[in-house]
């Protein structure tokens, strides 16, 4: 068992991916934790997300890879990029060994529900608590405060905010501000294998690039499901709401044209959802005393690098080592947090934002260079400095 120590208390706003994260990983340095979440029920929406080797390392600290692998797919096939018109593959990469070489981990598709299933049971269900909404957070003579809609209030001495793009956490440390429209709305079904087209089945990420649009899919849930999520121009649409929903024939509509392979994956997708990318600049501070920001809080991603879910699971992983370094002095150790951190996402953030671009140039000279490209280079090592990174050696040991 590992030791817990009586202080400090520790207080997590939101029970995603992030904050039970958080919650594991502080558990396994020594620490408690508490995490609340305004829903009444732990369970994630959304459709699928990948899990690369750099995620894929911190589960298995945690100790739940192997459940995750239960339901998860292992990329054996690999990731493609392939072209809009015709489907030819401008660049692909063989995932069956060789990420595993490169990195010591395979990298995985899921369903978000799973790896928060996964990631819930690495904490005590003691230590959450549910229907607990904030609705303000400040600081009483240096003591964080924590009030709830229904009228409760907590005096932890730490807060980390893990409450997502609208953190209500966020607007204590940085003031009230309202995210930026994107420019670019997403699409997301999921189809059922027994219908989907025999490509979509491969254990492969396929990336179809495309003027304006570009359009991601791949098999979760043990290949049961294929998560389908394609990104077009918004237009006025500014909602961001994960029940948001659109039309086949408006998917349709903007995909028109393209491979008919597509096509006629795109013609099953049921009811799409639909919603809004915002837009954050990257902060240069996270924290305001004892008080923190986490993941989507801290540092929202365009999704294009695949990497929001890993980015919150290694905060939570840096920040649990950083209290366990300096667990009297809670303001240190989110200063050294914010050091060994904001650089790296900082920087994460930048190259999503710019992907949005380089994915949809409209055909012609900067396009077809783009695309050779992609030919001439081996982006499994060109990334190298996202999934080589571990903070294995900064978590303190567990149990």
């Amino acid at each position: 068992m590992s030791r817990v120590h009586s202080s400090p208390q520790i207080a997590v706003l939101g029970g995603g991916i992030g904050g039970l994260a958080a919650a594991a990983f502080l558990h396994r340095a020594g620490l408690a934790a508490t995490v609340y979440e305004q829903a009444t029920a732990l369970t994630e929406v959304g459709a699928g997300l990948v899990v690369a080797p750099n995620a894929a390392r911190l589960l298995r600290r945690l100790g739940v890879l192997d459940a995750f692998r239960e339901d998860a797919v292992a990329l054996t096939v690999g990731w493609e990029f392939r072209r809009w018109e015709d489907g030819t593959v401008l660049s692909a990469e063989d995932l069956a060994v060789r990420c595993e070489e490169l990195y010591g981990e395979e990298t995985y598709t899921a369903h978000r529900a799973h790896l928060l299933d996964v990631i819930r049971s690495a904490v005590s269900p003691g230590c959450v608590r549910l229907g607990k909404r904030a609705v303000s957070v400040s600081l009483d003579h240096g003591r964080p405060r924590v009030l709830f809609a229904d009228g409760t209030v907590i005096t932890p001495e730490v807060v980390i905010g893990a409450d997502g793009i609208h953190s209500v956490v966020r607007e204590f440390t940085h003031g009230a501000s309202a995210p930026a429209p994107s420019g670019i709305m997403a699409y997301r079904a999921l189809v059922p294998a027994d219908r989907a087209p025999e490509f979509s089945r491969r254990a492969a990420q396929t990336l179809w690039i495309g003027p304006e649009h570009h359009l991601v899919h791949y098999p979760i849930s043990g290949g049961r499901l294929i998560n389908l999520v394609a990104f077009a121009p918004s237009g006025g649409f500014t909602g961001e709401s994960w029940t948001a929903t659109a039309s086949v024939e408006e998917m349709l509509a903007e995909f028109a044209g393209w491979d008919r392979r597509l096509v006629e994956l795109v013609e099953i997708a049921g009811t799409p959802g639909r919603w809004a990318l915002l837009d954050r600049a990257p902060l240069e501070r996270w924290s305001r005393g004892p008080i923190t920001l986490l993941g989507d809080a801290a540092h929202p991603f365009f999704p294009f690098f695949a990497q929001g879910a890993a980015q919150a699971m290694e905060d939570a992983a840096v920040l649990a080592a950083c209290l366990a370094e300096s667990p009297g002095d809670p303001e240190a150790a989110l200063g050294e947090y914010e050091r060994r951190r904001i650089p790296r996402t900082t920087r994460i953030q930048t190259v999503s934002h710019g992907r949005s671009h380089v994915n949809h140039l409209p055909d012609g000279p900067e396009q077809r260079a783009r695309d050779a490209g992609f030919a001439a280079a081996d982006p499994l090592v060109a990334n190298g400095w996202i999934y080589s990174y571990t903070p294995e050696d900064l978590i303190a040991a567990g149990p």
